[in-house]
Parts: C-alpha cells; structure tokens; sequence
C-alpha cells in the first residue's frame, strides 16, 4: 500500500508483496490474538444464555486466563499463523497487483476510490476460498473453552484439527461458513485496505505528513476503526456458524435471522469494542510492519 508521491517507480515483484504481507500478518497475529479470542467468546454469547459469563474485552480476558490459563489466549495461533500466511499474503500482497490491473495503462497511485474497494474486494474474496479451513479450525479452537480434568481436547493441534473435522464431518465442512466468510472477509478486506490506501494519500497530500511511522500509524489506526464498523455483522455470524458444532443455523440467512429474531439488531454487533481493539491494534501492527519489511526489497538507488 503505497499512496500519493510515496509509491516507488517500480512496483515490487508479486512474490515479494506476498513474503512481506505474510511477514506482517504473522507478526500481527501473535500480538493481537487475545483480542481477537476475547472477541470471539463475547461473539458467540447469545442473550438466552442467561446472565453473561463474558463481560467486556478486559473483563473476557481475564475470565478466560483465570479458568483456563493464559495459554487460552493464544488459543488457535497454529492456525491463526496457517491463515495469515495463506489469506494475509495473498488478500495483501495481490491489492497492488490487482489494482494496477484495473487501472490498466493508467497510473495505480491516481486510482479512485471506488477501483480500489473492488481490488480489495476481490483479493479478500479469492485468499479466502482457499484459507476458509485454517479459519475454521481457529474458531473451533478459541471456542472449545475449559475441559473437566482428565478430558482431553477435541483438537489437540490444528494439523489433528483439519484431519478429525474431516473426517467426521466431511471434508466440505472445512469450509463451513464459506459465504458468511467471503462476505465478510471481501468487505472487510475492501474496508481495511482501500480506506488505509485512501488515508495514507490524503495524508501524504495534505503535506501535514511525511511516509513515515506516524502516518502508518494513524492511517492503520483508521483502517481499522472503517473495517469493524463495516464488517461487525457479518463477522458475528461467521464466528456463529463456524462454531456451530449442533447444527443450531441452517445457513447465512437462517443464522442472520434467528438471530435478529432472539436478541436484536444490537447482536451483530456483540464484541464490538474487543473486535476494533483487536482490528484497529492489527491493522496498526500490519501496516507498520509491511511497510519497514517493503523496503527490504525495495532496490536502493
């Protein structure tokens, strides 16, 4: 992501956007997960469960590590890796390449708004039909929550996790929740990328603002707060369905409707303030890092 003056006379090969997208989303991974399972939690918490066992994102946070240790924070960061290396590499790394080809002859960097939301759209649709498993497999583990002593886990590892889910639910289940989550993950993509791509310009043309830290810094922090506000409801129920080990949802719209029907339209937006924490405290650390690991293989002059 490269906006105004800044972006380089030539672009980058694809092979190293993609090395520094999955760089990047790793790294970003492992600071933010305990957000991103606080979220989940308070997500998948319906108002019929009676009085709320998760309340608030510090609040989720310390409930989780008190009754199962702190390690359960962390819970899902084998596939949480598996996924950013496939879907944030891929979703990233291919937003210049596609942009330049919607753009054709045309200068990328003078790209309208509305040419980027559909490069961001259409790279987080394709990085996630093929990542959708390692995004299942990470619900499934930051939701199967404390076990009674001397019961072992249902998913020991995510390499035993894709083979059990496979193999007894089918090898489709792996992409449970696909339409919910190409929905999801095209729009917030779309949000994330083309929102930090039109901040950073506008930054970097006001001349308030050089490419440096600073202007990462705020125009990841205003990524993220676009993208959660924009894709709230259709995460909750991603993180619905993909939970869904009982079949309680029959499909996007049946679980979009029951629960509408059951607690309200303020549902979509359970785990709001954990899921900007989380979102805009990824976007940060991405965006940061994407553009120092860029450089390294930017030719020098």
């Amino acid at each position: 992501m490269t906006g105004g003056s800044s972006q380089p006379a030539k672009p980058l090969p694809i092979w190293a956007t993609f090395i520094s997208s999955a760089i990047a989303a790793c790294t970003a991974e492992v600071a933010t997960l305990p957000l991103d399972t606080a979220k989940v939690r308070l997500q998948i918490q319906a108002k019929s469960d009676g009085v709320p066992k998760y309340r608030g994102l510090l609040g989720t946070c310390a409930t989780v590590a008190k009754e199962e240790g702190a390690r359960a924070l962390w819970s899902g960061i084998e596939p949480g890796l598996h996924r950013q290396v496939l879907f944030g590499g891929l979703r990233i790394g291919l937003y210049e390449p596609v942009k330049r080809f919607y753009m054709g002859k045309r200068p990328a960097d003078q790209a309208p708004l509305h040419l980027k939301i559909a490069a961001g759209m259409t790279t987080g649709a394709l990085a996630i039909c093929i990542a959708s498993p390692t995004d299942l497999v990470k619900v499934r583990m930051q939701t199967e929550g404390k076990l009674p002593p001397g019961v072992p886990r249902r998913y020991p590892n995510a390499f035993s996790a894709y083979a059990i889910i496979a193999r007894q639910e089918g090898v489709s289940s792996l992409w449970r929740g696909l339409g919910p989550n190409v929905a999801r993950n095209a729009i917030v993509n779309a949000a994330e990328l083309a929102s930090y791509d039109q901040i950073k310009q506008t930054l970097l043309a006001s001349g308030m603002f050089k490419d440096n830290v600073l202007c990462h810094l705020v125009s990841g922090l205003g990524a993220g707060f676009v993208a959660v506000c924009v894709g709230s409801p259709v995460d909750v129920v991603k993180s619905r369905m993909m939970g869904d080990k009982d079949n309680l949802y029959k499909g996007v719209l049946d679980c979009f409707g029951k629960t509408f029907r059951n607690e309200g339209m303020l549902a979509f937006y359970n785990g709001f303030i954990p899921n900007f924490a989380r979102l805009g405290s990824w976007n940060v650390v991405m965006f940061l890092t994407v553009e120092q690991v860029k450089k390294l293989f930017t030719p020098k002059d």
